[in-house]
Formats: C-alpha cells, structure tokens, sequence
C-alpha cells in the first residue's frame, strides 16, 4: 500500500529464512523473481494489485509449505504451472484478474486444505474435472474464463461452500440438483452460460441462499415459486426464453419438466456445543449447588479441567455484591482475588437448579477482556447524555484495546474462542477508559482447527449479529469481526447499531446508502458531537469498520489483521488534529442505495486477505 515501482528485485529470492513476502497494491512491474521459493521457506507471497507481468513462477511451492498466494489484479499471463496442483499447504489462493491461460492443474482446486480459491477474469479454459472433494472449500470463483462441460455432480460434496461463483463461461447441460446439499451457500451465480433444463425445485429449501443468478443460459420449464424462489428477483432468470411462471409474467402452457430425485445428501456433522467458555489457556472450573442437604462449601461440587490454586470456600467468598463487576442476561459477575494473588471472574449463571458458575482464571492476560474495579459499559458512555466527552483520540484507543482483546481470543487460546456477543454494551471502560472484552456467557469454543460450528439457534445481540449467522447458523470468529465492524461504526458515528434509520434498516445499511461506501465521505456520517476529528484517521477507521462487516465472511479482515491496520496506522498527536468543516459533521440523508466499493487507493474491499 505504498508506491513502490520498477522491477522486484532478484535478490528478494536469495534471502534463505525468507518466510512473507507482501508488497501488496504498489506499481512494480516486471516478472516475479523466476528463483523466488525454490531454496526458502515460503509460507506467504501477496503481490496483488501490481503490474508484474510474465508467467507464475513453478518454484514457489517447492518447500511444501505455501499457504497464501495471493497474484490477483496483475497483468500475469500463460498457464497456472502443475507444481501448484501438488502443493497441499495451500489455504488460500487468489489469482483472479490477470491473463492466465490452460487448463486448471489437476488437483489444483482439490487440495486438501483449501479453503478460498478465485481464478475468476482470466482466460482459463477446459472443464471441471468430477473430483470435487473440495470438503474445505468455503469460497470458489471461477467466472469469467472459458471453462466448458457440465456443472460435476459431485458439487453437492462441497459442504462447507458459502459463495460459488461459475458464471460467464462455456459451460453446459443441467444444473445439478445435488446442488441443494449445499446447506449453507449464500451466494450462487450460474449466469451467462449455457445451462439447460429446469432449475431444482430443491433450491428453493436453501434458506442459507440469499443471492443467485440464473439469467442468460438456455433454461426451461416452470420456475418454481417455493421457499427462497419467493425472494429472488425476476431479474435472476432473465435471458431465458423458455422458462415460465408468474415471477417472469410468462405463462406457461406446456407440461413441466420433471426430473430424477438426487442423490442424498451429506449433512454437516455437528459438534456437540461446549456448554460455556469454562477455560481459555490456563485454569477453569465449575462449581454446581448439589440438593441443599449439607452445610457449606460441603454441598457444593467442583469439576476442575487444569489444576487450581484456589478452594471452593475461596471462591465463595467472593460471591457478595461488594465484589460485582457486571451483570448480562446470563448472570452476573464477580470479580475475586485469591490467597495467593491469582485474580478471577467468576460468572454466576440463573436459570439453573440452585446455582452454577464458571470462573475464569487470570493466567489469560487480563488487560484486555477482564475486569476489576468501577467500569462503565461503551454503549452507555457513547449513547449516554456525556457521549460528546468521548474525544476522538479516546474513541480510537478504545477499538484498538477491544480489538486486541478479540485478537487473543481468535488467535491465541487454543482451542480459539468465540464470543458471539460482541457489541458496544460489552466492552467496558475503567477509570483511564481502558477498553476490556466482558461477559462471556454466549462464547464458544471452536474446536476441529477453527472451522466454523452451526448453533442450535441464534445467539447475539440485533444489530450486530452477522449475516451468515442470521441465515445459516453458522458461527466462526469471522462472526466476531463483523459485531467488531458495528462497534466501529459507532464510535465514528455515535449512532446506536438500530433505531435511528427506520424500521427494518440498521447502521450497516445506513452508512452504505449514506457514503456510497466511499471513505472520502466519512465527513457526512461522522459523530456531531466531536469537534476536532483528524479526517485521515476517520476515514482509516471508517475503512476498517467497512472491511469488518462485509457481507461475505471470507471477505472479511481476522482481528490480527484488524489490530495491525489499527496500530500500524501513522497517528498524529491530538493538539495537531485538524479540525472538520463545521458543515461534514451534519448527518446525511441520502437514502439511495448502492453496492459501490471504495475508490482508489483502496479499490476494492478484496485487496484485504
């Protein structure tokens, strides 16, 4: 994200403990160095956005230990080199819009731990090969090549798929109805190709599919109106002639087509949920009220899941209203402080038969997500009477001190922890307005290396839950980062997540209609209440929140990512803050509504990885 320009230099391939290399959205042209991989340990290459040109280089899986390449948005041309076929350490893979050419390796998009592929804009051609055993496979954007042959049946398999993307290619016969397997896909594009017969009517039990297009193939017969065929628009099976029914205001007069049923499908294994976040990377219990028959710390029973240092009368003792630190829907919690110093949250759960608490030991760093002493809630000082007191300076260390608190959940306790209830109202503020994570009733553990859970039901708070989430029940840490994302836009707007903007629309839409998306207008959604408001930094964080609640999960930033462009962004001391034009602080009425994405230099949402 700079300016760099002329060739990357040979050199750069010589550098033995090389493991990253990012330069990312400068001007080098030239070839990628041709030896670049063959004698390191390279695990992480992004050159998006350049202008390299010459072919992909076949050396840079050579270590086995590639999982990022990212080449999108290049002028790169020939063929995608076979070694990338062979090369299992790749998770993610992003070589859309360059001059690629050939056939897709085979094997390629089948590798064992790919997650997220695009080959879309480019000239790749050939078909889809059968073995689609693509179990890991989250993202897949293919269009806009020349792929020919039929849609594999064996697409059905690909469980974990939430985006699909096939269109603007050759490709041909019926469109799968194993497609229907796919639980939890959101988006689905079959445009423009030259797909023939009817359309399943299983598609429409796919509640998870807010998004798809059908238009401009060789369809036929009678669209169906079931289920999510109701909430498409007619605009998604425009282009084909054939295909009737009252959406398309084409009476159909011929017998519908009828087809064989599929073939069963595969269902996600669910993990059984871990009752409550019992402990991160150090030491958890729980203590539960036997029938009140004895006396004491004698009826109570202590499961223990790493040795303690404490006592069921120690931990007792610090069940009094002296010592509460907060109080949520679940419980309410205490703080307390052992013999031998060790401090402890312990959360005191209602709705049981007779009491149960989880205590959350401080070998975690507490810094940031546990509490001690007379905190106010974020929500409270932002949307309260003195929410105008909250200066910009103190609103921006706020998000960085939340998101580190995030970051160690997602990326340091192991198994990693979701909360699944971050929002304005659970981050707390002590007396030096030291932002900490809180109550973590709702937080789950994710187990199974990350990969996303589905729930039983929909836990969150309205206005800060994640599209996906809403839709499909699946939860992952990507979750987190779009309340993260909400919370944001509150801090640069003062605005509460809902209520302000009508019924049915929330801040997310809202600032969307508002900015078309564009960081330049910040001004017009930024708080009024704030009078000197650095305007580059208010465009970074406005940035930021618009990567964090982007519609497709794997479209957004993680929290390492999100605390890195938070701290790594140069800051000016608040008495060298320019001051925003007294009119760019007035909220903006705008309502029309766009899908427009930021303008230069942050072209495109994608660039973030």
């Amino acid at each position: 994200m700079n300016r760099l320009h002329g060739s990357i230099p040979e050199f750069v391939a010589d550098y033995p403990k090389l493991e990253t290399l990012a330069l990312w959205m400068n001007n080098f042209t030239g070839f990628i160095p041709r030896n670049l991989g063959q004698n390191q340990s390279l695990q992480d290459l992004d050159l998006s956005s350049n202008k390299l040109t010459g072919t992909i280089s076949k050396n840079l899986c050579a270590s086995k230990q590639l999982s990022i390449l990212i080449l999108r948005v290049n002028f790169l041309f020939g063929s995608i080199p076979e070694d990338l076929g062979t090369c299992s350490s790749l998770v993610r893979v992003r070589l859309g819009q360059n001059y690629l050419n050939g056939s897709i390796p085979s094997g390629f998009i089948y590798l064992p731990e790919l997650y997220f592929l695009e080959l879309q804009n480019n000239m790749l051609s050939g078909p889809l090969s059968e073995n689609s055993e693509l179990h890991q496979l989250v993202k897949l954007d293919l269009s806009a090549n020349a792929l020919t042959g039929e849609i594999p049946h064996e697409i059905g398999n690909c469980v974990h798929l939430d985006y699909l993307d096939l269109s603007q290619n050759n490709l041909s016969g019926p469109i799968p109805e194993e497609i229907s397997s796919i639980r939890i896909l959101n988006y689905l594009n079959l445009s423009r190709n030259h797909l023939s017969e009817t359309i399943p009517d299983s598609i429409g039990s796919m509640k998870s599919l807010t998004t798809a297009d059908f238009s401009f193939n060789n369809l036929s017969g009678v669209l169906p109106v079931s289920g999510q065929f109701s909430v498409f628009n007619a605009s998604s099976f425009t282009g084909n002639p054939q295909l009737c029914g009252p959406l398309l205001k084409n009476p159909c007069r011929s017998i519908r087509i009828t087809r064989p049923p599929g073939k069963p499908h595969n269902v996600f294994k669910l993990m059984f949920p871990i009752a409550l976040l019992m402990c991160f990377l150090a030491t958890a219990a729980i203590i539960k009220a036997k029938s009140y028959q004895g006396n004491g710390s004698n009826s109570w029973k202590i499961t223990a899941f790493q040795k303690l240092d404490f006592k069921v009368s120690e931990i007792l003792e610090c069940l009094k209203d002296g010592n509460v630190i907060g109080r949520g829907g679940a419980g309410v919690v205490y703080h307390g402080k052992m013999p031998n110093g060790v401090e402890i949250a312990i959360k005191k759960l209602l709705g049981f038969d007779g009491i149960k608490a989880t205590i959350m030991a401080s070998k975690l760093r507490f810094e940031h997500w546990v509490i001690s002493g007379t905190e106010t809630y974020l929500g409270d000082a932002l949307h309260g009477k003195k929410g105008g007191t909250l200066s910009w300076n103190l609103r921006y260390q706020i998000a960085l001190d939340a998101a580190k608190g995030l970051c160690y959940l997602h990326h340091d306790c192991s198994p990693l922890v979701v909360h699944r209830d971050v929002k304005s109202n659970n981050i707390l503020l002590n007396s030096s307005f030291e932002a900490h994570i809180a109550d973590f009733g709702l937080a789950k553990f994710l187990v199974d290396g990350g990969a996303s859970q589905c729930m039983s039901a929909i836990a969150g708070s309205y206005g800060y839950i994640a599209p996906e989430y809403a839709y499909t029940l699946k939860v992952d840490e990507k979750s987190d980062v779009y309340s993260f994302g909400v919370v944001l836009l509150e801090l640069v707007t003062g605005r509460r997540p809902v209520g302000d903007f009508g019924e049915g629309v929330d801040i997310v839409q809202w600032i969307r209609c508002s900015t078309n998306c564009n960081r330049e207008e910040v001004t017009r959604i930024i708080d009024p209440r704030l009078t000197v408001v650095p305007k580059d930094e208010a465009m970074h964080l406005f940035f930021v929140a618009m990567l964090c609640v982007q519609e497709n999960s794997v479209e957004r930033p993680t929290m390492r990512e999100v605390v890195q462009m938070l701290s790594e962004f140069p800051r000016r001391s608040p008495e060298h803050h320019p001051r925003l034009p007294r009119s760019a602080t007035h909220y903006s009425s705008r309502t029309r509504a766009t899908n427009q994405i930021f303008l230069n230099p942050f072209r495109d949402f994608g660039n973030m990885r």
